[in-house]
């Protein structure tokens, strides 16, 4: 039996908890009921989990907080909605794309096919590092804390020979679109982010053939990468992203905020390295040295402002912890 009020429960109880539990997540619209039954404490096992049951702040953060949209397409959750379709393909306006049922049916006949990181449960701690490439991270000293975390989460071209004290040498999962793509050791999960199908059929090249040169502009034909870690951002959590997070500011999601709400959806703690201006308010990335004040802030397509804004929101809400810089 449960105990409402209390902690104490049936061991028998437990499975039935925990389903509430994780339907109440996955549905911000039943966020009531768990103070009617009467949880508390976190629900996972780190020192301070992003999902906190006693946290006064949750009600803004569980409006916008869904673990039913899955981070990373697999065999099982690659179908998008008519909606999600149209919107992803306008993203970039793709010109007649290739039938994306038989594109997806080719990738995962490469690359593995399985869900991943849906093991979410209260004796699991997984700590995660967001590093992204502001030139705030320069004589920061980050990089040993930063390669303490389970995982380290880097972006597009994020150099980290030359930078070790800084920003670390761990990778364990690197984010990058044909565009911005660079070739990564065995050990590394590549995760693709695909704002059209030819950025899925550029991927099944880029591991093959080497067919494939241009997107829009020219891209890398072949790069180097373990076939068996590769993993491909889902569209229909992009779009979540976009609706859910931002708020449609932008035209779509920068792959930092994109990396970050990756983290806060499959991690229990993260912290957050590389976002924002350095000291004297420039703008610019950790290996450039040239200082130019709003170098990647504003790209016509992201609303920089409106993302650091919510990466702000969340730290002060204590779901991530924000290091910016030294």
């Amino acid at each position: 039996m449960i105990f409402v009020g209390e902690q104490r429960m049936h061991n028998k109880s437990l499975p039935l908890l925990w389903f509430l539990l994780g339907y109440t997540l996955r549905e911000p619209s039943l966020y009531f009921l768990r103070s009617m039954l009467g949880l508390s404490g976190n629900a996972c096992s780190c020192r301070r989990c992003i999902i906190h049951l006693d946290d006064e702040d949750d009600s803004w953060f569980m409006e916008r907080f869904n673990q039913s949209f899955h981070p990373l397409m697999s065999r099982k959750s690659s179908m998008l909605s008519d909606d999600t379709y149209r919107w992803w393909q306008w993203l970039q306006a793709e010109k007649s794309p290739s039938n994306l049922t038989i594109v997806l049916d080719r990738l995962f006949q490469l690359i593995p096919a399985e869900e991943r990181y849906v093991d979410a449960n209260p004796d699991r701690c997984r700590t995660c590092s967001v590093v992204g490439n502001s030139g705030n991270l320069r004589e920061s000293r980050y990089g040993s804390y930063i390669d303490s975390s389970d995982f380290v989460i880097r972006m597009n071209q994020a150099p980290t020979q030359g930078f070790e004290k800084d920003v670390g040498y761990k990778t364990t999962h690197h984010l990058m679109y044909p565009e911005s793509a660079i070739d990564l050791d065995n050990s590394t999960r590549l995760i693709l982010i695909p704002f059209k199908t030819l950025d899925l059929e550029w991927i099944i090249s880029a591991l093959t053939t080497g067919d494939i040169s241009k997107t829009y502009v020219p891209v890398k034909s072949r790069i180097k990468a373990n076939k068996d870690k590769v993993l491909i951002y889902n569209p229909g959590f992009l779009k979540y992203v976009y609706d859910s997070w931002l708020e449609g500011h932008g035209r779509y999601p920068s792959t930092g905020f994109l990396s970050l709400m990756f983290a806060v959806h499959i991690c229990d703690e993260v912290k957050v390295f590389g976002f924002g201006a350095d000291q004297d308010g420039n703008w610019h990335h950790y290996w450039e040295d040239n200082m130019l004040r709003g170098a990647f802030r504003h790209t016509g397509v992201h609303d920089g402002d409106y993302e650091y804004n919510i990466t702000l929101l969340l730290a002060d809400k204590h779901k991530i912890t924000l290091y910016r810089g030294g």
